[in-house]
């Protein structure tokens, strides 16, 4: 049972991706009419007993509308010509989003502008507005 590393704590097992091979679309010629080189990899996230449980929070976050309703998580490639290529593509991509997953994000605190950054913007835009209102028509009186 092959594993694939994600962190140095956190490896799935290779059984738990499910690979359907279809035809893939654009470069390839004739040759792309007759072989399955695209692959959709599928990643049953809910399931997953090897990621822990903020990952897969985080995960189906940034996954967005490649995660179905059910928790799966589903990646196509068929940017290349080959099969292998585009297999491998697919699993790079799927490490690289759980990488991403594991990073907590940093938590903003909330703080207010300062007294002089708030005279700056009120006085620059009391300049602009001296500017734009110097283009109107020339009152001669």
């Amino acid at each position: 049972m092959p594993r694939i590393l994600i962190t140095r704590a956190i490896a799935i097992d290779s059984e738990e991706l499910e690979e359907r091979f279809t035809r893939a679309a654009g470069p390839g010629g004739q040759h792309v009419n007759t072989t399955d080189s695209a692959v959709q990899l599928r990643f049953d996230v809910g399931a997953s007993p090897n990621l822990p449980e903020r990952v897969k929070l985080r995960l189906a976050e940034l996954a967005g509308h490649r995660m179905t309703q059910g928790g799966v998580l589903v990646i196509r490639a068929d940017g290349a010509r080959s099969q292998e290529m585009n297999r491998r593509d697919a699993r790079e991509r799927l490490v690289a989003l759980i990488r991403e997953a594991t990073i907590v994000p940093k938590a903003r605190r909330a703080t207010k502008p300062t007294r002089a950054s708030q005279t700056r913007r009120v006085d620059a835009k009391a300049r602009r507005g001296a500017i734009k209102s110097g283009r109107g028509r020339v009152n001669l009186d």
